[in-house]
């Protein structure tokens, strides 16, 4: 037992396998998808700032999105992948927090980014003369920059409050990453309340995107529904569904591990549902947006 934070110089991540077979098996699994989100990513990232006909807004926020998700995978796998190919299991105290920070940060800016995309279809859809003077490239920048800044704070008040508890509880987090939920498991005094306090306004908030991002969607689809051709139809959902299927993984996953009942305190539902909130969605939104979109795909 630890007696308090100061003393605690490394944490523990949690460890996929103990046998040899299986941690290799799940360092080659990481590997491949750390690729394909990488190779996903880094290629829409160059079809957009390379084609001009890609300077929309649409794009431009999608651009934003894959930076986040690459910097989003590159925070939890390359740690979980070293430790399983090194048989080891352990995180410095500051990697711990620089990990939880930056986990943080891009999460909270991606819920940012994907309301502000939600707004962007919505505009385009059902206020499309207005399209122009709405979403000019100023409104653009103005809005990803909220985005950022907002994930940036909010990240910043987490991290320094979970990581001023007094954790006794050891020093085992029953993740293969840093999340805030784990740290708060170790910490021994009722100090941490008040980041659930914290944590509570978060998910409201991150609620409150959510509420707005459904809004928009009924109208979109109301306003799809009286779209007489056939081609429009297809051109609008070809738009929406990949976001909508991004959004609806996102947010069921993260919802989930925060807000998930302590009783159901199993390491493997909260090993599987991290994967499905941390690592699927950076690996499978490039393939999720390229596949319905006939102009990324032409670009690429």
């Amino acid at each position: 037992e630890m007696s308090n934070s100061s003393s605690i110089s490394q944490f523990l991540l949690l460890a996929f396998a103990d046998t040899r077979e299986l941690q290799l098996l799940h360092f080659w699994l990481f590997l491949g998808i750390y690729l394909a989100a990488l190779l996903g990513n880094g290629l829409i990232i160059t079809t957009i700032a390379c084609d001009h006909r890609l300077h929309t807004p649409m794009y431009f926020f999608l651009l934003n999105l894959s930076f986040i998700d690459l910097g989003c995978i590159s925070t939890t796998l390359p740690k979980s992948m070293a430790n399983s190919l090194w048989d080891s299991r352990d995180i410095s105290y500051s990697s711990c927090a620089v990990q939880l920070f930056f986990f943080a940060f891009l999460i909270s800016t991606e819920y940012g980014l994907l309301t502000v995309m939600a707004y962007d279809r919505y505009v385009a859809i059902c206020h499309p003369l207005h399209y122009g003077t709405l979403l000019g490239s100023r409104a653009c920048v103005h809005m990803a920059a909220a985005a950022w800044a907002s994930g940036f704070l909010n990240a910043v008040l987490h991290t320094a409050n979970t990581f001023s508890l007094p954790l006794c509880h050891g020093n085992a987090v029953d993740q293969f990453f840093c999340e805030i939920p784990q740290i708060l498991k170790l910490s021994c005094s009722d100090a941490y309340l008040r980041e659930i306090y914290f944590l509570v306004v978060s998910v409201c908030l991150a609620f409150g995107c959510f509420v707005f991002i459904v809004v928009s969607y009924v109208q979109i689809f109301r306003a799809v529904l009286r779209i007489s051709s056939e081609q429009g139809r297809h051109k609008v959902f070809s738009t929406c569904l990949p976001h909508l299927t991004v959004v609806s993984l996102f947010v069921s996953t993260s919802f989930f591990t925060y807000l998930k009942p302590p009783s159901i305190s199993s390491s493997l539902i909260s090993l599987v549902v991290a994967v499905l909130y941390s690592v699927v969605p950076p690996a499978v939104n490039p393939l999720i947006y390229s596949m319905r979109n006939q102009e990324l795909k032409d670009a690429i």
